[in-house]
C-alpha cells in the first residue's frame, strides 16, 4: 500500500491505530474486570481488537513504503523501529479481549458444582484482569510513543520556532 487519494497511506491509516488501539484497550479492561461490561459488548470486543490488529500491519506496511520515499534521518528510521514493536501487544489485545468475550458468553447461569473453578470465579477474573490490564496499558504507552516519535520525524525540521509570516487577521 502506497498512496490513498494522492497522500501517504501511513498518513491517513495511523489515524485507525492511534484511535482502535486506545479504544480496544479501555473496552478490554471494563470487560476483564466487570462481566457485566463484557456482557454487554459482546462480540463487539474482539471485533474491534481484529480491526485493530489487522490495521497494524497495513499501517507497518505503508509506513515502510513512506519510509523510502522521505529523506533518510535517524529519526525516521528511529519511529519505523517503533513501529515494529507494536503487533505484539496489539496481538495480545486481540487474544484477551477473544479470553473475555468467550469466558463472558459461557457463563452458566447456574454455579459450577464439584469444586471446578469457571472463568468468572474470582481467582480467574482476577488473573485474566490484571494482564489483560498489562498488555492494555503496554499498547496504548506504544501506541504513544511509537506517534510522539513519528511526529518529531515529521515535523522536527519543518516548523519555525518563531513566526516566519506576517499575520494579518484574515
Amino acid at each position: 500500500m502506497s498512496l490513498i487519494n494522492g497522500l501517504p497511506a501511513h498518513v491517513l491509516l495511523v489515524h485507525i491505530v492511534v484511535v482502535l488501539v486506545p479504544l480496544t484497550a479501555l473496552a478490554l479492561v471494563a470487560a476483564a474486570l466487570w462481566p457485566r461490561a463484557a456482557q454487554r459488548l459482546g462480540p463487539l470486543l474482539p471485533f474491534l481488537a481484529l480491526i485493530a490488529l489487522v490495521s497494524v500491519p497495513l499501517t507497518t506496511q505503508a509506513g515502510e513504503w513512506l519510509e523510502r520515499h522521505v529523506n533518510n534521518d535517524a529519526l525516521v528510521r528511529r519511529h519505523t523501529e517503533m513501529g515494529d514493536g507494536l503487533l505484539p501487544w496489539v496481538l495480545g489485545l486481540f487474544l484477551f479481549a477473544a479470553v473475555v468475550w468467550w469466558a463472558a458468553r459461557s457463563v452458566p447461569a447456574e454455579p459450577v458444582r464439584g469444586g471446578r473453578m469457571r472463568w468468572s470465579a474470582p481467582p480467574v477474573r482476577i488473573v485474566v484482569g490484571v494482564l489483560s490490564l498489562a498488555v492494555a496499558v503496554g499498547a496504548v504507552v506504544d501506541v504513544y510513543r511509537i506517534g510522539d516519535s513519528g511526529a518529531k520525524a515529521a515535523w522536527h525540521d519543518t516548523v519555525s520556532k518563531t513566526a516566519t509570516g506576517t499575520d494579518d487577521g484574515s
